[in-house]
């Protein structure tokens, strides 16, 4: 799984203190709902919007709920 941050997350990481790690715990083992362009996967307190394409995933944001 190769992951592609945007600016925004990287941003959004740093102020959740969110890890590359927990994002991919979040795509791999969360609940994943299709969205308008791309996907919102949710597992535990952690929400990751992204776009697959092959083993690229776009990271669009990260959040916690």
């Amino acid at each position: 799984m190769i992951l592609d941050i945007t600016e925004h997350a990287k941003e959004k990481m740093l102020i959740y203190g969110i890890t590359a790690e927990q994002i991919i715990k979040t795509i791999k083992q969360g609940a994943k709902f299709q969205q308008t362009d791309g996907f919102l996967a949710k597992y535990s307190y952690l929400r990751v919007a992204y776009k697959k394409r092959g083993n690229l995933y776009r990271i669009k944001t990260v959040y916690i709920e």
